[in-house]
């Protein structure tokens, strides 16, 4: 399992140790194949293996969510699937294209979050969810520890005050300068919403473009000093540069109120640890394609089976920052990930070859 303080520092040293995990994690694979021949031997025919044949395409929407994909990728490996190169897709157009056929599979769809991409790509006719991959994903708004402590902010619904937003004012204008979410993404929805319940839209800017990049402006003013004002989400890589509770603080905001589109979501639904964030705490799940799905009961099965805790994806995201964010960096943390969860991975894929063989029974 990564966590920051036994994986990451090493990780972050070079290359070199990098291809250490690599090796290690090759060497399991090496000796999955060799389990397999032994398999064969035993009178198991590996040109049965349920995947053989069958290409498969995945998708994501930001690099960040590739290193689960491809902990996925590598379980259809083992079943015996060929993997394409995964599509890099907004949001909207990847449900779009798995409804349709065109991709397979994503392992980056947010429950609740993208109900309304589910609902308008087909429903429960195209699209089948399954599992559970990353559990009690979390949104919502931050602001630096600093500025919370100094003028007592604790939720979202001060921002109305001008002389609080002002605080967080980077261009002049008086208003709270909000990093937010790209056009097209579910939080997008989500936030523009909030903005006219809560009667922020006089006080509060909502600062949409290229995530990452608004986000490295964010994390460069908190270093100098000053007010930062975020949107984020976990798992991800912000969470280990500015830390909760040490650098920035969760604000509450003062009910629960979202899209319709997302049904009906109570105030306990988007409450953790006592603070109301606004968001619906959520499940990231593996999202098929129906055709594709029914027509793979051993890859419906690893689909049901995967799960990464999010500290990992997390500590992971944090070494992309750091730059090791290559697609063969990333393919190398997935297959490190592996070797270092061998036992469960193994228990994914024999679960998962033994539901392929009984279908074909």
């Amino acid at each position: 399992m990564f966590s920051t303080e036994s994986k990451i520092s090493p990780w972050t040293k070079g290359v070199g140790l990098i291809a250490s995990s690599i090796a290690i994690a090759g060497l399991a694979a090496c000796n999955s194949g060799q389990q397999a021949t032994t398999d064969t031997e035993a009178g198991t025919d590996t040109a049965a293996l349920p995947g053989e044949g069958v290409s498969v395409t995945p998708a994501y929407s930001v690099l960040e969510e590739l290193f689960q994909t491809e902990v996925v990728n590598l379980g259809l490996e083992e079943l015996g699937y060929t993997v394409e190169d995964g599509k890099e897709l907004e949001y909207a157009t990847m449900h779009v294209d798995i409804g349709n056929g065109g991709i397979d599979y994503t392992a980056a769809h947010w429950q609740q979050l993208h109900q309304d991409f589910f609902e308008n790509s087909g429903g429960d006719d195209a699209l089948e969810r399954t599992g559970t991959f990353i559990p009690n994903v979390l949104q919502g708004y931050k602001i630096d520890l600093a500025t919370a402590e100094e003028y007592g902010i604790t939720s979202i619904e001060q921002l109305k005050d001008p002389e609080i937003a002002a605080l967080f004012d980077t261009n002049g204008n008086g208003k709270a300068d909000l990093t937010g979410c790209n056009p097209g993404w579910g939080c997008e929805l989500v936030i523009e919403h909030q903005l006219d319940e809560y009667g922020l839209r006089d006080t509060v800017e909502h600062n949409q473009g290229q995530y990452f990049a608004l986000m490295a402006d964010t994390i460069t003013r908190y270093e100098q000093g000053e007010p930062v004002l975020f949107y984020t989400w976990t798992p991800l890589w912000v969470s280990g540069v500015l830390e909760e509770g040490e650098d920035v603080t969760w604000l509450e905001v003062p009910y629960t109120s979202l899209p319709e589109e997302q049904g009906d979501v109570a105030e306990a639904d988007t409450t953790v640890d006592g603070k109301n964030l606004g968001f619906a705490v959520d499940q990231e799940v593996i999202l098929a394609n129906q055709e594709f799905y029914d027509n793979n009961p051993a890859a419906a099965k690893l689909f049901e089976l995967a799960q990464i805790p999010i500290d990992d994806v997390s500590a992971e995201n944090l070494l992309m920052r750091e730059g090791e964010d290559s697609p063969e960096d990333i393919r190398g943390h997935a297959e490190a990930w592996v070797a270092e969860n061998q036992e469960i991975f193994d228990s994914w894929v024999e679960e998962a070859m033994a539901a392929g063989s009984q279908a074909s029974n």
